[in-house]
């Protein structure tokens, strides 16, 4: 099993990502990655994005829409829970 940081679906990818155009699921993918590359750096993710403060549910923008992650230092994962499309992509 690997020790380095990785990020996930929850509860799963068709859960989050359906009915969403894949250039907006590609583009939340390529932060995630990005996010976990930054986590593997030591950066706290819980002060990137927005929140009400830091930890606890962010947000970030992503092909004109956004997404929602948490990070979990303890199992060393970012966990995407919500995307939200552009509206012209609904």
């Amino acid at each position: 099993m690997s020790t380095g940081w990785h990020w996930e679906y929850d509860p799963d990818h068709a859960h989050v990502t359906g009915g969403i155009p894949a250039h907006v699921v590609a583009e939340v993918e390529r932060l995630a990655g990005q996010l976990v590359d930054l986590a593997g750096m030591g950066v706290d993710l819980g002060e990137l994005g927005e929140g009400p403060r830091p930890g606890g549910l962010r947000r970030m923008d992503a092909a004109d829409g956004w997404f929602y992650f948490l990070a979990a230092p303890r199992a060393r994962l970012v966990v995407v829970v919500r995307i939200v499309p552009p509206f012209d992509a609904l």
